[in-house]
Parts: C-alpha cells; structure tokens; sequence
C-alpha cells in the first residue's frame, strides 16, 4: 500500500458508527479505576490483563469484557472511559461517533442509570465543544438476558430519553435470535428511538432478515455472514441497510481466519451500504485507523473504497440531512486536498 493511500486513510473524516464503549476501556485506565475506587481484579498487572487478551470465540471475549467493566463505580468513571475513546476518535479523524453502551453490565452491580447515563453524556456533550465531534449514545440490550430485563432496563433510561438516540442488541449471539426482544423493539419504534441489532456476525443470515423484518432495524451491525444469502444481499443493497462492519473484530474472534480473507470487497461490490468500525478496540487491537490501515494492506482495497466506506459512514449514520452534507463536504475537501 502507497504511503499516500495511508495517510489519506488517517486524514479523511469518517464516522463510527459501531463502537462499544466499555470496550475501549484499557488496561492501564481499569487499573486506574480499581486502585480509586478500591475494586480488586485478578490480574497482577496491566501487562498480565493484557495478556488475557486472547479469544477464540464471541463468549470467552464477553467474559473478560465484563470483568473489565467491573471498575466502573461513578459517574466520572463513565465519563472518563467515554473521554479517553473521544480523544482517540479525534486523533483518527472521526468527526462523528454514535457510542453503544451496555447499561444492564453496570445495573446488575447496582450501579445506577442515571450514574451510568450521565456520566457518558457528559462527555459526548463535552466532545462537541473541545474536539469537534458530534458524539451520540446508543442504549444497547443484552440478548443472553430476557426479553422482561431489556423492558426493565428501557424503563429505567426513559427518563434520560433526551439523552440517548437508540437501541441496539448486543452479547452473546447464537442462540438469541433477534425475535426474542421484538416486543420491547415495537416499544422503543413507539418512542422514536433509532433502531439497530447486532446480527450475521457468528449467527445465520436468518438472523439479519428477523432482524429487519420482525425487530424492524434501521441498520445491522455486522453482517458478514449475510453473503451466505444471495437474496438478503439484494435486499441490503436495495434497501441501503447499512452494515457497522468490525475487521479488526472478526479476526480476534475467528470469523474469518485472517484479514486477507475478510469479505468487506464483496460487501461493497455488491453494492452494500458497508463501513468500517472497531468493535471492542481496547480488545480487538484497534481503533478506526488501525482497522483501516491494516484492512486495506490485507485486501488491497483502493482510494475508491476509501472515499465510499467513508461516505457510507456518514450516510448509514443518524445525523440529520443538514449534517450529513457538511460531512460529505469535509470528506470531499480531504480527497480533493490529496489530488482528488
């Protein structure tokens, strides 16, 4: 890969529209958390934390995922986890972040919502001001917990309505298909939040279509398993689903077996709404420029692909109209600034 394609790829504007914030939480700011707050973790140190960094599924990531998020006891706990993912966002030129936060992780230790809640909005609010990033949250639903929690769960947030944007379905795949929570989707659709689900990451393209057609999504996170279904293919395509595609992800959890394979090519030759994200970064081994550096030298993706997987990130995203062209027109600006 030319030095020119990667700095454009560093350079260019683009927004993450697929990020788990307790999953930027780092070793050495968890340590930090524990010894304030007074919470032991069984590591010895942040090198031996991460160590344990190794995966071989979905599962044995999401236990040491939520070990980590653990140290999370008070407000300025949340927004300093947020601030630290929002400071290496703007060094990777994400000028748009729509953040995922796992409420029912933090809830089930007795932590509250409001703590939780105000503690990321802060933060997001913060971002807008000092670093130039419109930064939005996304309450997720834990899909291994029952359908009666996720109502819980929504009861306790709506009275931070203003606060959060969406809903989304995350955790432990196989097995929880998407209709599970469809009545506590009708209820979010009713309050005129953004609505969008975790599927086709280890799961079957049948989990996409139930994602689209029972849960009534707006956009699929993942989605990589879609290509096993020439018809939900067309579909996406038609319909511009935008797919929150995670690399860097996939290979840490042995969805494909290297990145050279990863099928992000064939998403966005079929004509997908497909970006690039990363995931759980803290875990995964990167944020945004990592997983487009290290995607492009793998599959030899071009400055083309650069210019539409950034376009799709501000399109798949929830800004308004107004917003999305003023994003473009940035985008447009750092092409044209880098000879077109």
């Amino acid at each position: 890969m030319t030095q020119n394609l990667t700095e454009l790829l560093r350079a260019m504007p683009k927004a993450e529209l697929h990020i788990h914030i307790e999953g930027s939480l780092e070793p050495e700011l968890i340590f930090e958390m524990a010894r304030r707050n007074g919470v032991a973790i069984p590591y010895a140190s942040v090198e031996d934390l991460r160590k344990a960094y190794a995966f071989t599924n979905l599962q044995s990531f999401l236990d040491i995922y939520y070990a980590g998020a653990s140290v999370l006891l008070k407000e300025q706990d949340f927004h300093d986890m947020a601030w630290a993912y929002l400071l290496r966002a703007k060094a990777d030129n994400v000028i748009r972040a729509e953040i995922f936060f796992d409420p029912q992780t933090h809830t089930a230790r007795g932590v509250s919502m409001e703590t939780v809640i105000n503690g990321l909005h802060r933060a997001c609010t913060n971002a807008k001001s000092q670093l130039g990033i419109d930064a939005e949250l996304i309450l997720c639903f834990l899909r291994h917990l029952s359908e009666e929690e996720a109502f819980d769960t929504l009861e306790q947030a709506l009275p931070y309505r203003d606060k959060f944007i969406g809903v989304g379905l995350d955790s432990s795949e196989v097995g929880h298909p998407p209709e599970k929570f469809a009545r506590v989707f009708a209820k979010c659709r009713q309050q005129g939040l953004h609505l969008v689900a975790h599927a086709g990451e280890e799961g079957p393209p049948a989990y996409v279509w139930s994602a689209l057609d029972v849960l009534k999504v707006e956009r699929i996170d993942h989605g990589v398993q879609s290509v096993k279904d020439p018809a939900l293919v067309q579909r996406l395509a038609k319909d511009r689903i935008p797919l929150t595609v995670c690399p860097l992800s996939n290979l840490k959890l042995c969805v494909f077996p290297t990145l050279k394979e990863h099928n992000i090519r064939q998403l966005l030759d079929a004509g997908l709404c497909a970006t690039l994200n990363s995931d759980d970064p803290a875990y995964f081994g990167g944020y945004m420029n990592d997983n487009f550096v290290q995607t492009f030298e793998a599959t030899g993706l071009t400055k083309a692909h650069a210019y539409r997987l950034a376009k799709n990130s501000f399109e798949g995203s929830f800004a308004d109209d107004a917003k999305k062209r003023e994003y473009v027109q940035r985008l447009d600006a750092a092409f044209a600034a880098r000879g077109g």
